[in-house]
């Protein structure tokens, strides 16, 4: 009945407004925010506003300005810093403050444009359209942004529309990438639509077009970067950028090349590992972070076998406080069951070089001793 009274309450407001509440649900949610009765909030609230399953409406005049970002997107919390990526999470409220303080009579005037297009179905216009009113924002930021002040109103008004710490930093970083639009468009039509093996000769291949990239725009490098992970196959590689170009493989070597955030990338890549493996578990989806937990480890493994003194650089440092934070998860998740029960996540001592080395073979042994237990129990019975 609570649960019916809040939808009531709901109900009275905007669609718009219903979608901010929706997208901040679930970036609580991602954050580990514990809120009992959202669960069934959120599945009432996709339900009427994605009933097609998708993570937003695929034609509305947001999506068509947001479209060119796509490389540059993330699912997930966004909670560590990184200058090449986006996150999905914040588009909603930078858009409110876009349209309700910003530009707010182009804004309404584009929406009405892209709807009227949208409507007639005219591809080639919508892209135009978009891209027109891409460029009227990015100046309105750099003009908004250039000052303290002005900063400061950007913060205090985006704070209305989301809880997120990090929605500014990432309207920053849309302000530049919008404005490296054109070179990055070029950037990625030059790059392999996938690659599948990013060996030494894929390497050379990829550096000579980030070398020419950066001498162009040096400041929109880590968006090159972005687009450059996601066409990997194995998108850990992406390091290999930083040690290709070192003099030899000691991590301060490689922190001196230009393409060392590379490396910090790779961490945000476990990093986001962590944060899809604490929602697997509160899921109770244990095959889901079983593997999730072999990627983290294969990453991790990669890493020290490719740099060395890693542990002794930040890189190292911020690699163990991921690695803590993992080992909590899984050991609070490991400790709900009886000892005699065992878990396919329960870890074992390291045999590797790896986070939680070992893991898969804790795993298949702790299936063994739960499909033993289980039969014990059937004939005890």
């Amino acid at each position: 009945m609570q649960a019916d009274r809040i939808w009531e309450f709901l109900q009275r407001l905007s669609p718009l407004t219903r979608s901010c509440l929706l997208t901040e649900l679930e970036r609580l949610e991602l954050c580990g925010v514990d809120m009992p009765g959202s669960d069934d909030l959120q599945a009432r609230l996709r339900a009427e506003l994605r009933p097609d399953g998708a993570t937003d409406n695929t034609r509305t005049p947001s999506r068509f300005f947001f479209a060119t970002l796509e490389p540059l997107l993330v699912d997930g919390a966004p909670e560590h810093a990184n200058s090449g990526r986006i996150a999905r999470s914040s588009l909603t409220a930078i858009w409110e403050w876009i349209c309700r303080d910003l530009l707010q009579v182009m804004a309404r005037d584009y929406n009405d444009q892209m709807k009227a297009l949208i409507a007639s179905n005219k591809a080639k216009e919508l892209q135009q359209a978009a891209a027109i009113f891409q460029v009227k924002v990015t100046k309105s930021l750099e003009g908004n942004l250039a000052s303290a002040d002005g900063a400061e109103r950007a913060r205090t008004r985006l704070a209305a529309y989301t809880a997120s710490p990090s929605v500014y930093g990432d309207l920053v970083k849309l302000m530049g990438a919008l404005r490296a639009r054109d070179a990055l468009t070029k950037f990625g039509a030059a790059l392999p639509e996938k690659i599948a093996k990013f060996d030494d000769a894929q390497v050379r291949k990829v550096t000579a077009l980030l070398d020419a990239f950066r001498k162009k725009d040096p400041n929109a490098v880590p968006f090159a970067l972005a687009l450059v992970a996601g066409r990997l196959k194995t998108p850990r590689e992406l390091f290999r950028l930083a040690t290709k170009a070192a003099r030899g493989r000691s991590a301060a070597e490689v922190a001196a090349t230009p393409y060392a955030i590379a490396v910090s990338m790779v961490l945000d890549q476990i990093d986001d590992k962590r944060v899809a493996l604490r929602v697997a578990l509160r899921k109770n989806r244990i095959i889901v972070a079983r593997d999730i937990l072999a990627d983290i480890d294969s990453t991790e493994s990669a890493l020290l076998a490719g740099i060395r003194e890693l542990d002794a650089s930040e890189w190292g440092t911020r690699l163990r406080d991921i690695r803590a934070a993992i080992v909590a998860l899984v050991e609070a998740e490991v400790s709900r069951f009886p000892d005699e029960i065992g878990h396919v996540l329960k870890l074992r001592d390291l045999r590797g070089n790896g986070l939680l080395g070992g893991l898969i073979w804790k795993g298949r042994d702790a299936i063994s001793d739960g499909a033993f237990f289980c039969k014990k129990l059937i004939g005890q019975a």
